[in-house]
């Protein structure tokens, strides 16, 4: 009926067709007008065992079956899985006081039937009592608040380009999940509304969900994926849990410090050279002390500065030097400075290490009697005074004296001088003269400087680190750009009291002077039975353990509290893999370097797996090519499974 009562003539089907696709041409015309059209598929057909999204494929899934105990991280190699997915968790709290009436039942349900089963004279059944033994610890958590009650379901979607790649797909995630004995199925003829559970909008139309108290739940807190990737920083390798990239700033920690332990051959030189070399490119000046001529070949090749220190040699290093520092509080503690430093090495060079290991065995030698001390120090304040060089900062641009100069000195006093100036000889006109005895002629202005101490004498050679140290520590106060130090084979210093400390004292001073120091050292066991070794340690922000010999995963393991499973890795790694430690987060890593990288830093003959190359001709850059094809490709090298 019309709006009067009149009867109103059916409408035209030609005129509604005609006035539909006038409404479709303008639609057409006006274009895209909601967000939602950007984003949805061009299409969506459900089947029963998977569905189609728009030129994809996809099959939701829901977990049924868990085992009786779930472990914190068993959630992480679905998180971390190389492939795409989307996963939904649901988490539905229950009232305390329903539970426990349910809990009530059951016991008494389990208590029966055991009953029952003994007075028919059937075997005991374990599982039952379990199941009472974890319903009464349930109960009694619950009854003082201590645990509460969820029920859980997690269900999660996969996508694939092809119906094969799918199927391939979803085996490789239900074997993920089948090893920790965590049990899934497609949501077969229900994959619309598995899919409406998985997206986004606060619907559970599945509702399969499994009982879990409040230290399960915590288990499936989904963001387990250790990831130190940063916008800034160098590559150090990749993430063998995500295969993502370490790409990290070291100096964006609390210090810039390091520490690289590993057995010899594990790769430690190997990343640490790669670390130089990437800093470089960023602006970092580098320090090395090199006491196995390992890094020459990369000194060479970016145009360094290669300072090689023996006895033949024409190098000289004056650790009567004072630092030119432009800060007015420093310089007015360079010289006080510089004297409690000399305190050290003075009784490094006249054998004051109380206890010293030599080759494996301990000797005792003779350490410096306070008086002795006094008269040292008499002997250096006299001894610049002499040069003209006082606290005043205007006296330290006078030509500073050298130890033959503190050996007049001492002879020529009374008390001890004249026995402390016979054991200081040998380095004056005795055997070890000339090295450290004369003024310096190293002025090294260049962003990498390597200190070569392997053709020292081995009772010269802590000697040689401790000065060496302290130069380039005079240098660092100087101007404080951005510098690394490395220190290779540093448990030779931690033989020695009194380098030991200078080390600790580098270490922990180095922060304010914008300097990160790097302790390489293969003797685990010695470094970290030293106090000042496990100082060092405690206060580097950054640490890279590689593989390691039996003896030492013990004492690591201690120290940085590893896992059973990280503990029992870190004896098998393969080389150029390890565990790499920044701050509280550490993932496992794996040291990849280009061919060009690897050319100019490996000390390998032959190639390893791990992308390292056989050493260059001296001559014939030709070569180069043909050493890519013997490169790990990366994509290789990065699948090592973490199961």
């Amino acid at each position: 009926m019309g709006l009067f009562g009149k009867k109103q003539p059916p409408a035209d089907p030609a005129a509604l067709a005609a006035r539909e696709k006038r409404e479709v041409s303008a639609a057409l015309a006006k274009g895209i007008t909601a967000l939602r059209d950007f984003i949805a598929p061009s299409s969506l057909v459900f089947n029963s065992s998977h569905f189609q999204l728009g030129t994809r494929y996809a099959r939701t899934y829901y977990t049924y079956g868990y085992p009786r105990q779930v472990y914190t991280g068993w959630l992480s190699s679905l998180i971390n899985v190389d492939e795409i997915l989307d996963l939904s968790m649901v988490i539905r709290p229950v009232k305390s006081e329903v539970v426990l009436n349910n809990l009530r039942k059951k016991v008494s349900q389990l208590e029966a039937g055991i009953q029952i089963d003994a007075e028919k004279g059937r075997v005991r059944d374990p599982a039952k009592q379990a199941a009472i033994l974890d319903a009464e610890e349930m109960r009694d958590k619950l009854q003082v608040g201590e645990e509460r009650f969820f029920r859980f379901g997690m269900y999660f979607t996969v996508y694939a380009s092809s119906m094969d790649e799918l199927q391939f797909i979803t085996h490789k995630i239900e074997s993920l999940l089948g090893q920790q004995l965590v049990y899934s199925k497609p949501a077969s003829a229900q994959q619309e509304q598995a899919f409406n559970s998985v997206v986004p909008q606060f619907s559970d139309q599945l509702q399969i969900y499994r009982n879990m108290n409040t230290g399960a739940i915590s288990t499936s807190f989904p963001f387990t994926s250790a990831d130190l990737t940063q916008e800034n920083g160098i590559l150090y390798g990749i993430n063998m849990h995500n295969s993502g990239l370490v790409i990290f700033d070291r100096f964006s920690l609390e210090n810039g410090n390091s520490v690289v332990f590993a057995k010899s051959g594990a790769g430690k030189s190997f990343a640490v050279k790669l670390e130089a070399l990437r800093s470089m490119m960023f602006g970092t000046e580098i320090f090395i002390v090199d006491p196995e001529n390992e890094y020459q070949r990369m000194c060479d090749a970016v145009g360094g500065a290669y300072v090689r220190l023996s006895l033949n040699s024409s190098t000289r290093i004056n650790p009567f030097d004072l630092p030119k520092v432009v800060d007015s509080e420093e310089a007015d503690n360079a010289l006080r400075s510089n004297l409690i430093t000399l305190h050290g090495l003075l009784r490094l060079m006249m054998g004051g290490a109380q206890t010293q290991l030599i080759r494996g065995t301990e000797a005792t030698l003779p350490a410096l009697s306070p008086t002795e001390e006094a008269d040292l120090d008499s002997a250096l304040i006299e001894t610049y005074a002499k040069a003209g060089i006082t606290n005043d900062p205007l006296t330290h641009v006078s030509t500073p004296p050298t130890i033959a100069d503190l050996y007049d000195t001492l002879l020529h006093m009374g008390g001890s001088g004249p026995q402390l100036a016979q054991r200081l000889r040998k380095y004056t006109s005795g055997t070890f003269a000339g090295i450290f005895s004369q003024q310096s002629n190293v002025d090294v202005n260049n962003p990498m400087v390597v200190f070569n101490i392997r053709d020292l004498e081995d009772e010269l050679r802590p000697v040689a680190m401790y000065i060496v140290l302290n130069y380039i520590w005079n240098k660092t106060k100087a101007d404080r750009k951005r510098r690394l130090l490395i220190v290779d084979e540093a448990w030779q210093l931690m033989h020695f009291e009194d380098s030991a400390n200078f080390l600790f004292s580098l270490a922990k001073r180095a922060r304010k002077y914008n300097l990160g120091v790097t302790t390489i050292t293969q003797d685990v066991e010695d470094f970290m039975a030293s106090r000042m070794g496990r100082a060092i340690v405690a206060n580097a922000s950054m640490q890279l353990l590689l593989k390691q010999s039996p003896t030492a995963v013990d004492v690591l393991s201690d120290v940085f509290k590893l896992t059973s499973e990280e503990k029992k890795r870190l004896s098998q790694f393969p080389v150029g893999q390890g565990l790499f430690f920044a701050g509280q987060n550490h993932v496992h890593i794996q040291v990849i370097a280009s061919p060009t990288e690897a050319g100019l830093i490996t000390t390998n003959p032959t190639p390893v797996q791990q992308g390292e190359l056989p050493e260059l001709p001296e001559d014939d850059e030709d070569e180069m090519p043909e050493l890519e094809d013997q490169v790990t490709p990366l994509n290789q090298a990065t699948t090592t499974s973490e199961q």
